[in-house]
């Protein structure tokens, strides 16, 4: 098949679909309407001689040969893309551009109001919105454009997405004023006697710090699960519960008042936050510009933390 046989917005249908995984949601993604989007499916199936998607329920789920096409066409769409901004300078002061992140609120608590505080001066036209994305959808999220960047732990990832380490924090524990653990000498059986609280977006799943810990043969007793990190912070003000976190963040928080930061009992490796980013925009100037100022940020929190 030629490519001057083929119409190239079909290709932005086909990307709509793989990244909504339904027609109507692709639809309004593309501002067509749903026949419309049906039709320029069935001319990629001819072109193709694949189903490309086949329904399951609600969702369009792709076969393998559009799981193979997936990624080249993102690819291309974002170097189009690219090709039309055709930024070659970015001047932090006159820029007016919107970006979008993606953060766990652990990050944003502890950048998101420095780097703020940078940006009012340097680039005081520039808008930020930090969004949370779920971590099976960043690659194509970071693929589309929909996210510049985005800043997690170390994930499994293909070769389109570049990362960098942005910092690296130990666990602290965290506990209210007056706590009976904060009496005395803080030990690891102290510390699992009492009942504990994990944050996550996730349903289930082990922590990060339960992996390592029952990799020493011990574990803790879960009381509560919850999505952020602020509802932890209550729940621990108001009830002798056990929080822990990465450091940085919980020396952030105490600045609050009411609570007391102790060090983990036990030696588990540091977290590691990384910052991720589609190759597309690697030499993009204002993606580049704003990684480096994240990483000047994540410097300059690693240094106030070691002082």
């Amino acid at each position: 098949m030629h490519l001057s046989k083929v119409d190239l917005n079909l290709y932005m249908v086909f990307e709509a679909i793989y990244v909504e995984g339904n027609i109507t949601k692709a639809a309004e993604r593309l501002n067509l309407t749903q026949p419309a989007v049906s039709h320029a499916l069935g001319r990629l199936r001819d072109a193709y001689e694949d189903e490309l998607f086949v329904r399951a329920g609600r969702k369009m789920v792709p076969t393998p040969v559009a799981k193979a096409m997936a990624e080249p066409v993102q690819l291309a769409l974002a170097q189009l893309q690219k090709t039309l901004i055709n930024p070659t300078h970015f001047d932090p002061a006159a820029t007016s551009k919107h970006v979008v992140l993606g953060m766990r609120d652990v990050v944003e608590s502890v950048f998101l109001p420095r780097v703020m505080t940078r940006l009012q001066v340097q680039a005081p036209n520039l808008s930020l919105s930090s969004i949370r994305i779920d971590r099976q959808n960043m690659e194509s999220e970071l693929a589309t454009g929909n996210v510049d960047i985005a800043f997690d732990v170390l994930l499994p990832i293909k070769g389109a997405i570049e990362h960098a380490v942005l910092m690296s924090d130990k666990f602290a524990v965290v506990v209210r004023k007056g706590h009976p653990l904060t009496r005395g000498k803080f030990t690891l059986d102290k510390y699992l006697s009492y009942s504990h609280i994990v944050v996550s977006s996730r349903r289930s799943g082990v922590a990060v710090e339960d992996f390592e810990l029952s990799r020493r043969g011990v574990q803790r007793k879960i009381g509560l699960r919850c999505q952020h990190y602020f509802v932890g912070w209550q729940v621990i003000r108001e009830t002798d519960m056990v929080l822990t976190v990465p450091e940085g963040y919980a020396r952030y928080q105490q600045l609050l008042g009411d609570t007391v930061v102790l060090p983990l009992p036990v030696d588990l490796p540091s977290l590691e936050v990384h910052m991720y980013w589609h190759k597309t925009v690697s030499n993009d100037p204002a993606n580049t510009w704003l990684r480096q100022l994240f990483l000047q940020m994540a410097l300059s929190e690693s240094g106030r933390a070691s002082d």
